[in-house]
């Protein structure tokens, strides 16, 4: 099972992130935000691909769910942190963190 403890000690050590207050919630960023952290620490939600997100909601249902509004549309996906192994949580930011420290292209 992994803790809010967990997300943020991993998050912290992939090169380059800080936490910084996003609304309510506490958000790792590299060059983007990545993912984000609820206040009571009971979920957490990862920037995937719309793919990556159907891909990690089938595989597990109880864990995972693309959040319901557009952002979930772009593959944001709400995690249940209690619901995921560590490896897991560390499967999720790694695909999650690619997108946050990618940097835009130029036009």
């Amino acid at each position: 099972m992994a803790t809010a403890a967990d997300l943020r000690r991993a998050a912290l050590a992939l090169e380059g992130t800080t936490e910084s207050p996003h609304f309510d919630r506490a958000a790792f960023k590299a060059v983007r935000i990545y993912v984000t952290l609820a206040p009571d620490g009971k979920t957490a939600n990862f920037k995937l691909t719309p793919e990556e997100q159907e891909f990690k909601c089938l595989l597990a249902p109880q864990a995972f769910q693309p959040i319901p509004n557009a952002w979930g549309r772009q593959g944001w996906t709400t995690a249940t942190l209690s619901k995921l192994s560590k490896a897991e949580l560390q499967d999720a930011l790694r695909i999650a963190y690619a997108h946050g420290a990618a940097r835009k292209a130029r036009r």
